[in-house]
């Protein structure tokens, strides 16, 4: 290999180019905020002394570690070197034993998957509800949960995103106090939410709101580098204990985080939640979130492009948006969500974080320059201005026929996950897939939430929001043939 082809060439060679991040990390590569973190070569070191070890803490870790639980408001805090991934495997795990039945919410992110094969568990799934018009999930309803738990009482933990990808937040506390009566932890995957303690516009996090065990990346909308994250626990119990073994959970972080934790992504764990926590006390959160609401503002009378804004709280079992997601629906326009994103990138040098069928989604975080958050601002105007050939409407596709958004349509399931990825499968054209049970995931990455999960029957329907979805050119994943013509389907379906 040349030195030019070599990774950190390229990544130097990035960074040289005027592309502007509204993606994670956070830290947006420092454009609108001063980081001195200093060379991570110099500052890389193993458990000597003086620096304790996180899966032993007696000293600065320990103590680190319970300041940013006082900070988050939770009993217990653990820092998470293994991104989100690590902390929701841990929860799973503590929470249910082996071979159990977990009710899980079906947009949870492929990790949650993963967590239920390792562990052989059955999966009950809650749909989020449909945002119609806009191509993206609602909210979970508090009534599918309680309604599901009736259902089946051998159910022994919850699982929920919120808020998803997009920003939209469940009724967190209502499900909270569904789940308590029912003797049950509530897990909630908060990866996209660690901002939400900083600042009076954002929601509230489902600490605050009776989750008993919440997972935060912290590199997704904080000052801190990829890959890291927190989980939390809290004592919800009446009698002042935790719906979960505190003692499992740090047993199996052991298991599911590596042996040699970097010190460079802890600091820089530690570091995000102190600057996070000064910017609040500086008021520095507060502008930035009145920026926010200044730019939404103006997005707001885009036509026919759509800003998802804040007026979708109370419909689709929405409780709240947060507004540092920008996402644009597309629907109407004569445009797809590939479209969009790739006009933002090659036109006007804007990388977004995702795309779907029909939106594109902006992160945006405390380190955003306010001259990057007007790049956006007016390219979005710019390109809603410009007006869209109507001979281009035919690009616009469906969800699935009768619904808005493809994680709202009901799967059959029809086997567990691990009885399909591990039984016996056969390889066929994925365009004759329909009727088969899926031995594979399917997906869009980001945001990595199953299409089609191992077990699930392969409908007619969401066959064809798949192929869809190939042939406008969304990054489709999961399938072991990356041509994407064949599918793993279980034997006994054949």
């Amino acid at each position: 290999m040349k030195k030019e082809e070599l990774l950190i060439e390229r990544l130097k060679k990035y960074r040289r180019l005027d592309m502007y991040p509204f993606h994670m990390p956070g830290h947006k590569r420092a454009e609108g905020i001063k980081l001195s973190f200093p060379d991570p070569f110099s500052v890389d070191i193993t458990e000597i002394d003086g620096f304790d070890n996180l899966h032993h803490p007696e000293g600065i870790l320990k103590e680190s570690m319970k300041w940013a639980s006082s900070l988050y408001g939770s009993d217990h805090t653990w820092y998470l070197v293994n991104g989100s991934t690590c902390g929701l495997l841990s929860a799973i795990s503590a929470a249910v034993p082996h071979r159990g039945k977990i009710l899980v919410s079906r947009n949870c992110h492929k990790a949650v998957y993963h967590g239920i094969y390792l562990n052989h568990l059955e999966a009950v799934y809650v749909y989020p509800q449909s945002v119609p018009g806009l191509g993206i999930q609602g909210g979970i309803l508090p009534e599918d949960v309680e309604n599901a738990l009736k259902k089946d009482p051998d159910i022994q933990a919850v699982l929920m995103v919120s808020p998803t990808y997009d920003g939209i937040v469940s009724d967190v506390k209502a499900i909270a106090e569904i789940v308590h009566k029912a003797g049950l932890p509530l897990i909630v995957d908060e990866a996209h939410g660690a901002h939400f303690a900083y600042g009076d516009a954002f929601p509230k996090s489902a600490l605050e709101l009776g989750a008993d065990a919440v997972i935060q990346s912290v590199h997704k909308t904080l000052p801190s580098l990829t890959q890291t994250a927190l989980l939390h626990v809290k004592n919800n119990r009446p009698d002042g204990g935790c719906y979960l073994d505190v003692k499992k959970v740090e047993r199996y972080l052991q298991i599911y985080q590596s042996s040699s934790p970097s010190y460079v992504l802890m600091a820089s764990i530690e570091n995000s939640i102190f600057l996070m926590d000064q910017y609040r006390k500086e008021g520095k959160v507060a502008e930035f979130e009145a920026a926010l609401l200044k730019i939404r503002k103006k997005l707001g009378k885009m036509k026919p492009l759509r800003l998802v804004e804040r007026d979708l709280r109370g419909t689709a079992g929405i409780f709240d948006v947060d507004i540092s997601k920008i996402v644009v629906s597309v629907r109407g326009s004569g445009l797809t969500g590939e479209m969009l994103f790739q006009i933002l990138r090659e036109k006007y040098h804007l990388e977004m974080e995702m795309c779907g069928a029909d939106y594109v989604t902006a992160i945006t975080a405390v380190g955003d320059s306010k001259a990057g958050l007007e790049r956006l601002r007016a390219a979005l105007l710019a390109i809603d201005k410009e007006g869209f050939p109507s001979g281009k409407m035919e690009l616009q596709g469906r969800e699935g026929a009768g619904s808005d958004c493809v994680y709202a349509i009901e799967a059959k399931t029809r086997c567990s996950i691990r009885e399909a990825i591990d039984g016996k499968t056969a390889r066929i054209p994925l365009r004759e897939s329909a009727g088969k049970i899926s031995g594979e995931f399917v997906y869009i990455y980001p945001p990595g939430i199953p299409l089609i999960a191992p077990g699930e029957c392969i409908t007619e329907q969401l066959l064809e929001v798949i192929l869809d979805y190939i042939r406008k050119g969304l990054p489709v994943q999961g399938l072991s043939d990356q041509t994407l013509e064949t599918i793993l389907v279980s034997e006994q379906a054949i």
